[in-house]
């Protein structure tokens, strides 16, 4: 039975990878492959640091998969010059990467080569033209006087979602740097958090 790690990367904090892993284990019993285990991140497309992919890497290098596993080519690759790279990579250890679709990366092959680049092409394109229709879009909000950027007093999904622990911590004592640091959050963004739910007199150590 071949080896399959599934590998799920999202963009931001806000979005969930439960998609890809349902999907993925889905296709990986169907194809009756041993799944190894699930690496998931939260990074974006272009992102060069991906600690949860360089573990994969690392695996094939030990020869300890036979396939990594992922939706699209989007969640693996930045790049059509790192699409090739690292399906190179994992050829050179006899490691395979599968699309969902059932699409495999064999790059012994003319063929495989070529569909490597092909692909790749459309997905650096696709991601292209999604910046290209995001400055436009700004661009013309501008142009129409629309205010750009993240509005005042606006609290995104993450915050709201870590609030109560922002409180709770308050209340434990910690000061705004430590739970800054605990939550992955600016230290402002605690301060407003607390400013929002009861009067905190200033302190110096916070």
């Amino acid at each position: 039975m071949r080896r399959a790690a599934i590998y799920c990367r999202v963009s931001t904090d806000d979005q969930s990878c439960e998609r890809q892993e349902r999907d993925l284990l889905e296709f990986a019993s169907r194809a009756g492959y041993d799944v190894v285990g699930i690496w998931k991140e939260v990074a974006s497309g272009t992102k060069n640091d991906r600690a949860e992919r360089k573990k994969l890497l690392a695996l094939a290098q030990t020869r300890a998969i036979d396939l990594v596993l992922v939706t699209e080519l989007s969640r693996w690759g930045r790049s059509l010059t790192d699409l090739v790279g690292t399906v190179e990579f994992l050829e050179s250890r006899g490691v395979s990467l599968l699309t969902q679709s059932g699409l495999q990366f064999d790059l012994t092959t003319a063929q495989g080569r070529l569909i490597a680049s092909i692909f790749g092409a459309i997905a650096e394109f696709e991601s292209s033209l999604t910046r290209e229709r995001i400055k436009s879009g700004l661009a013309n909000a501008k142009a129409r006087g629309k205010k750009l950027g993240r509005q005042s007093g606006v609290v995104t999904p993450r915050v709201q979602r870590l609030t109560p622990k922002v409180l709770t911590m308050i209340e434990g004592g910690l000061s705004y740097r430590r739970i800054a640091c605990e939550l992955k959050l600016a230290k402002n963004t605690v301060i407003q958090i607390v400013k929002r739910h009861r009067r905190v007199p200033n302190s110096i150590d916070r």
